[in-house]
């Protein structure tokens, strides 16, 4: 192998035009004559609109829902038993609910022209009483956000393998521990934001939409339907894309509304988001609430898991989180009885978005809350609990409680290697000495399982609009031999362009350099519902090996000819078709089919040199990665202040493209992670104001607050797909909250203080250790 295939620690093709500057982005697309919009947003949480006055001069440049009467609201997209549904306007006409819904859409030659129009366009409301809290939204009495509902759920989830028996073993445990715990909202803030671009192309005869968006064909779909047009009279070009984390993972209003825009003012329109958009109405995540109860006998082994959840939204991807947190609570965990709870709440908030690892921090953060609380009571070390309730090597494959089934792995290895790096006995050493400079310190550890490349098994049920099959890929060998890979998945930072063209190359052995990865373009791409849930590496990495060992046999029947020799005793290493001693390259090959058809007889392959191939997994129900996440932190007693010493993550995607691109993937993640636990919330007020509506205000980590991150790798193959990868993208953002907050929780045990609401900010820490000081007289001798 010449050191680029699968395996190989490659340098990123596409970082060469992004450090220098020559990504191309949605707000490089250029026009003449092209229109900036600015939204008229809602300026309250709850209300109905009495009137849109539009100053006369700018009555040709604004426009609102009496204009778009021929739009379709966007549906919620489930068809879940006991959903209710709620259909979301583009421009909202009678009602809105909440700060920054769309009310008004406003053209200019550029945005600060926009701005100033949207400025001048005054909204009469008749103000209506919001719900802001999601645990009000569930009382008696409540504002409804909806009032056909007759109240705020959206949907609830119950999880029960007890049959009654976890009430009588609530009476007879011997350890039991309940948490409460909440976690902010959060704001997800790649670094480009969302953005759109729609035309009339002519010459095509499509209306085509540049957008900044994680799902090109997903939005042709959605925009097509709200539009009443074809999905072939659309094409969604999605070219460079500067993050996306879920975020750019939907159908957005902005996408329709440029849209409709472009066909009605005949030029091109572009919307580009600002910060304060992205901050007070577009990127909300994370919200949940539990109350927990884990069961354990005097050993620690863990006995029942006892849980309700809720989860705040409004009005899209409400099914998604709160189906997660019932399926996903068990975690890593070998147990048998089992019940949970989870809620969708509707409140007066802007929308709450899937968020990279959907759920899955806060599920994490719970669970480890209460295993830490079960090692105190029980005596024992917090990672020896983990150990002893782990699933273990043994059992795999293992279908736990909750019908999630393993494909493999060594959990219990993970941690153990996990505690080895932090230094565990070290630590528990200088606790007992203390630290000079008087601060407390502590060690926690998180360890779970991320789901990824879920396919028709799973989603199937969700009754979604559009459910995922067999993935596509294209492959083409051009006449002189370089290779083309088209697919629909897209990257927003994964590294799609290089892991793609290693599996090329792996099959192939075409020159890594020669082998270009195209994506991003309905037009040319194959159909894909697009990059989430950690698909694209299992899904579109085997459509893509699937379609280049279809093309090699393609090029070693086109060979076997040239050589004089039989296609069954060929074979295809470094980019050159073998056989009996004597070889002929790609090259040749391509050659002789394209331009010296002469040369071949009529038979040889009426395919040619291009193949589109789809893939499957046989077993498509997911891939199970696992990480063990151990942190060291430092308490300031005085001031409340947090500080990450150390951090490791032992992290098992099984068999790894690119070791180097999956450590950036777990250390962006994991940064992303601390933001969760120790920064970032975005506040409202008692009227449903957000809070944080810039940068001054929301505080997201940056290099000072993100320590050096050890990645150790474990490899464990998926039985179930091409080269055993397993979905790895969302991992590094699950672990980082609860291992931070059972480090924190570990230091404060010296004052008798415990927390569990997220962020751990210094005045939250503060508060806790007040109480605890209220309770213990003194802090421990030094």
């Amino acid at each position: 192998m010449s050191g680029h295939g699968v395996g190989a620690c490659v340098l990123r093709k596409e970082d060469d035009r992004f450090l220098r500057g020559r990504g191309q982005y949605v707000a490089d697309f250029h026009f003449p004559g092209a229109l900036d919009v600015a939204f008229v947003r809602s300026s309250v949480a709850h209300g109905r609109i009495r009137n849109v006055h539009i100053p006369d001069e700018h009555r040709r440049a604004v426009f609102t829902a009496k204009d778009l009467t021929d739009v379709k609201p966007i549906a919620a997209a489930t068809a879940l038993s006991g959903f209710k549904h709620c259909r979301e306007p583009i421009l909202a006409g009678n009602e809105v609910r909440y700060v920054g819904e769309l009310v008004a859409a406003c053209v200019a030659p550029s945005r600060a022209q926009a701005e100033d129009i949207a400025a001048a366009v005054r909204v009469d409301y008749e103000e209506l009483e919001p719900v802001v809290d999601m645990l009000a939204a569930r009382r008696e009495g409540a504002p409804l956000v909806h009032k056909e509902w007759g109240d705020n759920v959206f949907i609830e989830f119950i999880e029960d393998s007890t049959g009654g028996a976890i009430e009588r073993l609530a009476e007879s445990a011997p350890i039991k521990v309940t948490r409460e715990i909440r976690t902010a909202r959060q704001c997800m803030f790649p670094i480009e934001g969302r953005g759109a671009l729609a035309y009339s192309d002519s010459r095509l005869g499509f209306l085509t939409i540049v957008s900044a968006t994680q799902m090109p064909h997903i939005v042709q779909r959605g925009v097509a339907d709200c539009l009443g047009l074809s999905d072939s009279s659309i094409r969604v070009i999605s070219p460079d894309v500067g993050g996306g984390f879920g975020y750019k993972g939907l159908l957005c209003r902005e996408e329709v509304a440029v849209a409709w825009l472009a066909l009605h003012v005949a030029t091109p329109v572009r919307w580009l988001e600002d910060a304060r958009e992205r901050l007070s109405a577009n990127a909300n995540c994370r919200e949940h609430h539990y109350r927990i109860t884990g069961y354990a006998n005097p050993d620690g082994r863990l006995l029942a898991l006892d849980c309700a959840g809720a989860y705040s939204v409004y009005p899209i991807s409400s099914a998604l989180e709160a189906a997660q947190v019932a399926s996903l609570l068990p975690g890593p965990y070998d147990f048998k009885l089992y019940r949970c709870r989870s809620a969708a709440v509707a409140t007066n908030k802007c929308p709450i978005l899937p968020y990279r690892g959907v759920a899955r921090s806060g599920v994490c953060l719970a669970i480890e809350a209460v295993m830490d609380a079960i090692a105190r009571q029980s005596g024992l070390e917090p990672y020896e609990v983990r150990l002893r309730n782990l699933v273990q090597p043994e059992q795999m494959p293992f279908t736990n409680v909750v019908r999630k089934p393993f494909d493999g792995g060594d959990y219990p290895q993970s941690l153990r290697r996990a505690v080895a790096a932090i230094g565990l006995p070290a630590i528990r050493e200088r606790q007992r000495r203390g630290e000079l400079d008087e601060r407390l310190i502590g060690v926690g550890f998180s360890i779970f399982c991320e789901q990824g490349a879920m396919g028709t098994a799973v989603l199937s049920n969700w009754g979604r609009p559009v459910v995922p099959g067999h993935e596509q890929a294209t492959v083409r060998l051009t006449t002189d031999a370089a290779l083309e890979i088209r697919v629909g998945t897209h990257s927003h930072g994964q590294g799609h362009e290089t892991t793609l063209a290693q599996v090329a190359h792996e099959i192939l052995g075409i020159e890594f350099e020669r082998i270009k990865v195209l994506q991003g373009d309905t037009l040319y791409c194959p159909f894909s519902t697009g990059t989430w849930g950690s698909r694209s590496i299992v899904m579109a990495g085997g459509a893509v090996a699937e379609a280049s060992r279809l093309l090699g046999e393609r090029a070693k029947r086109i060979g076997a000819w040239l050589l004089q020799a039989e296609p069954s005793n060929t074979h295809i290493a470094n980019g050159r078709v073998h056989a009996s001693g004597a070889s002929v390259g790609l090259r040749e090959i391509a050659r002789a089919w394209y331009l010296q058809p002469q040369n071949l007889p009529p038979d040889v392959d009426r395919g040619g040199l291009e193949v589109t191939a789809g893939y499957r997994p046989a077993h498509d129900a997911g891939t199970f990665s696992y990480a063990t996440h151990a942190a060291l932190v430092a308490v300031d007693v005085g001031s409340g202040h947090v500080a990450i010493l150390d951090y490791v993550v032992v992290e098992d995607g099984g068999k790894l493209v690119n070791a180097m691109i999956v450590d950036g993937q777990v250390c962006g993640g994991t940064a992303q992670g601390i933001g969760t636990c120790l920064l970032e919330a975005m506040p409202f007020d008692a009227h449903g104001q957000p809070l944080a509506s810039s940068l001054l205000d929301y505080f997201l980590p940056g290099a000072t607050e993100v320590p050096p991150i050890r990645v150790l790798h474990m490899e464990t193959p998926s039985p179930h797909t091409a080269f055993g990868v397993k979905g790895i993208g969302e991992g590094g953002a699950v672990g980082p909250p609860a291992a931070i907050l059972c480090a924190v929780n570990d230091a404060l045990r010296a004052v008798g203080a415990e927390v569990h609401d997220l962020p751990l900010t210094p005045v939250r820490i503060m508060q806790a250790i007040s109480a605890g000081r209220a309770s213990h007289s003194q802090l421990p001798r030094k």
